[in-house]
């Protein structure tokens, strides 16, 4: 009898090819994810996943920069009703760049200079479109957890026992005023107590969305705070005619200075 030896290569498990292509492009996914949050990569270069995976993307960067805690996320289906945007794109400047950047759709190449400029307006678009969504049903719930949370801070006034404030814009108009935090309690407005939040434009909340936000939710109103502090002097109140004397000596004084400079004036002349 004959023996014969046949020498066979050594072949790869017919799953092992397909589960190496798997792990590696899981790891791409993740590397372009992390680059992206990092600022490092293109948003054009995000092309795996559906819409819905990368959609919001800058909108979770831009919740989780540091001094934007007072914006709540706007809806992807509200960004893209361009009803809900009537009137945005004259205030905006590249504004068409900004709302692609803004729902990660952005494929045009731009320079250093011009991609900081779309980024600055894409923070303002976004800003303007908050005002807008913060008033609808959907913007209103989403505010009022962060509410419940006082994630606005509290109200600095001692006797309204740390009653949760609810920012404010004293214009609708951007570019006017800061954004402040309104006290329900005692019914009277604060700056924020960080710089970061005090540089905030108040058109991104406007002057309407805390008091819509009690009428849809009344029984939220807190009660109006009665007490009042009492100045005293070793004890004792001090009467209100002396603050009336006080008014009038400060009206008697201004008067004199005034007569003192119109004298002054026509001596001189």
């Amino acid at each position: 009898m004959i023996t014969i030896y046949i020498s066979v290569p050594n072949c790869p498990h017919p799953s092992s090819p397909g589960k190496k292509d798997d792990l590696e492009i899981e790891e791409i996914k993740d590397n372009k994810q992390e680059s992206y949050l990092n600022g490092d990569e293109k948003m054009d270069d995000l092309t795996s996943g559906s819409d819905s995976d990368y959609a919001k993307y800058w909108i979770d960067w831009f919740l989780t920069t540091k001094g934007n805690e007072y914006f709540c996320e706007v809806d992807e289906e509200y960004i893209l009703d361009r009803f809900n945007l009537t009137g945005l794109n004259s205030e905006v400047q590249h504004y068409v760049q900004a709302l692609d950047l803004i729902t990660d759709s952005l494929e045009e190449e731009l320079d250093d200079e011009m991609r900081e400029a779309v980024e600055k307006s894409a923070r303002h678009l976004y800003g303007l479109i908050h005002a807008r969504f913060i008033i609808t049903s959907r913007g209103l719930a989403k505010m009022l957890e962060k509410y419940k949370k006082a994630d606005f801070g509290r109200c600095p006034r001692v006797l309204c026992h740390n009653q949760p404030l609810l920012p404010v814009g004293l214009s609708d108009q951007p570019y006017t005023k800061s954004v402040k935090l309104y006290c329900p309690r005692c019914e009277d407005i604060y700056n924020p107590k960080s710089t970061r939040h005090a540089s905030i434009d108040g058109a991104y909340y406007g002057s309407t969305f805390p008091h819509m936000l009690f009428q849809v939710y009344p029984h939220l109103l807190p009660p109006k705070s009665n007490e009042r502090y009492i100045p005293r002097i070793f004890g004792f109140k001090i009467h209100d005619i002396a603050k009336q004397h006080r008014w009038q000596d400060q009206q008697r004084e201004e008067q004199q200075r005034r007569i003192t400079v119109v004298g002054e004036g026509n001596v001189n002349s």
